[in-house]
């Protein structure tokens, strides 16, 4: 009788821990609509930040070619105190001569990198696709001898091939106009 027993318990626990399986082999779930439309923004890839990077390193090694080689021809480059520059060649004809007559040396450290795509732009005036948004502590010396440090802010608009097509740059005008040499 004990054998009995022991064997409907054992019988009972075996039943009781044993999975169900389904009557009916589960379906994928429909997508929603939720799951197919993408974010209004999210991380891009991680290739901008190392176009950023090379763009700062020739800079400050006075390659404006190297520099120049990431622009689309019809780029533009603004500044926050509505200064702006239109094409490619212009960019690089105020960059050769900062470089050749005006900064003797400019170094770059502490930079932040963030690579956006931005799906569905929040305001009107914004574009959608690839932002680099950047921040770096810059030091410029002169060719009068004087220097400047500040942090600056940099925003690069990047087109379907990867070339900037637009940058928007916010800097302090007070340091780099006490640091220029005085006409």
């Amino acid at each position: 009788m004990k054998k009995m027993i022991l064997f409907a318990l054992c019988t009972a626990l075996w039943v009781s821990c044993k999975k169900a399986e389904p009557s009916e082999p589960a379906t994928p779930a429909e997508p929603t609509a939720e799951a197919t439309t993408p974010p209004p923004a999210e991380f891009a890839d991680a290739k901008y930040t190392e176009i950023g990077k090379s763009y700062i390193e020739a800079l400050s090694k006075g390659d404006t070619d190297a520099m120049m080689a990431v622009y689309t021809d019809d780029a533009k480059y603004y500044w926050n105190a509505g200064d702006s520059l239109i094409g490619k060649k212009a960019i690089s004809d105020f960059w050769v001569n900062r470089r050749k007559n005006v900064i003797e040396s400019i170094s770059f450290k502490n930079d932040i990198w963030l690579p956006v795509k931005v799906n569905k732009p929040q305001q009107k005036i914004e574009k959608s696709g690839v932002w680099l948004l950047s921040w770096y502590q810059v030091t410029a010396k002169y060719k009068g001898g004087k220097s400047m440090s500040q942090w600056m802010h940099m925003l690069f608009h990047f087109d379907d091939n990867d070339k900037i097509d637009e940058v928007n740059q916010y800097v302090d005008r007070v340091p780099i106009n006490e640091a220029m040499p005085k006409k």
